[in-house]
């Protein structure tokens, strides 16, 4: 008999391991699922919109290590295709378009049901039914690219613009309870705002961690807005904070993705050079530390036909050290990905800190 290959025989028996492991208690996001799945769920919500797929689904999909889209349940987008994909058991369950142009760059599934995410030009919160009970338009001239809720009834935003302003704002009555000016360099026009901020993040201990797109840094502020630490580097597109106090922060011009110390020091990188050479990265935006120790990064562009780089993927799962669990190329059923929200994982997305490991 002949026996599978030894690498990818181990591969599938880790993941499979911790798909396995979780639970609605150990991973409470998976008790919301079955919301999404419900008879009254329409085809089509009344503010929806169809987006039309810029590249040809292909007939087959390569094999690659891993368990494919039954890897882990996921709340999964990307730029260039502005859907929003619930994906559980191996499926696209439940799926809300967003209509042409701009970007979505945040997304998340709260603990009742509802999503929250960035569209570039708003951000809004939608229930499962695909009904908005929450929406704000960012103001002419100005970008909305990260969303962060804080409990279920605000919601921290970095508004893009001249000046860039960092808010946390009461969904019930649009009470603005926070807001501050952001540095930002000296811009010229209005079409300057696109490269300030995407991914933001409030910390469990309730500073702000804000990757300057354009600066090419990363500044924790605290409640007061002073700053109270600062690290170099080229395009930070995502920036969080992990358990152990370290930084996992994404470089889009490099293609890499680097654990920074309070100190500074690296503690773990992952480079395109380290993938296998069959798998390609286009560019990275973001990047998450899973409960297992594994980093999932995700390659935002692409198509599912390019004759130069024939294994473009989606996004890749590396342990520590660097051997890669799960290579996602689906452009079947998903299309480019900038972020994913993975729902068998402990934590509640609403408490800030509370998804990060």
């Amino acid at each position: 008999m002949k026996l599978p290959h030894l690498p990818a025989l181990l591969s599938f028996l880790v993941s499979a391991r911790f798909a396995s492991a979780a639970s609605p208690d150990s991973a409470p996001m998976l008790k919301v699922l079955d919301l999404f799945t419900a008879p009254d769920i329409p085809a089509l919500g009344p503010a929806e919109v169809a987006v039309e797929r810029n590249w040809d689904a292909p007939a087959t999909l390569p094999a690659r290590p891993g368990r494919g889209l039954a890897q882990h349940p996921m709340l999964y987008a990307g730029e260039g295709y502005n859907t929003l994909l619930l994906v559980n058991g191996g499926n696209v369950v439940w799926s809300y378009q967003t209509g042409k142009g701009g970007e979505i760059d945040d997304v998340w599934l709260l603990s009742n049901g509802h999503l929250l995410y960035s569209r570039m030009a708003f951000v809004e919160e939608i229930t499962p039914q695909k009904k908005v009970v929450w929406h704000y338009d960012a103001p002419a001239g100005t970008e909305i690219h990260s969303c962060q809720p804080v409990g279920l009834d605000k919601v921290l935003y970095v508004l893009n613009g001249l000046p860039p302003k960092l808010r946390i704002v009461d969904k019930a009555t649009g009470a603005i309870e926070v807001e501050h000016p952001l540095p930002a360099a000296s811009f010229t026009n209005q079409k300057t705002v696109h490269p300030q901020f995407r991914r933001i993040r409030m910390t469990a201990a309730g500073t702000f961690l804000l990757p300057f797109l354009k600066l090419n840094q990363v500044v924790e502020y605290n409640r007061d807005m002073m700053e109270v630490w600062r690290y170099e580097i080229p395009t930070p597109w995502a920036a969080s904070r992990l358990h152990n106090g370290n930084t996992l922060i994404t470089d889009e011009h490099d293609r890499l993705v680097r654990e920074v110390t309070p100190q500074g020091k690296t503690a773990w990188e992952f480079t395109a050079a380290d993938l296998p050479p069959d798998i390609t990265f286009r560019n990275i935006q973001t990047a998450e530390r899973l409960a297992n120790g594994n980093t999932v990064i995700f390659s935002s562009t692409g198509g599912a036909k390019r004759e130069d780089k024939p294994g473009l993927l989606q996004c890749v799962e590396v342990t520590t050290d660097k051997r890669v669990v799960w290579a996602l190329q689906d452009w079947k059923n998903l299309g480019p990905a900038t972020t994913a929200q993975f729902l068998d994982q402990p934590g509640l997305p609403e408490t800030p800190g509370g998804t990060q490991r």
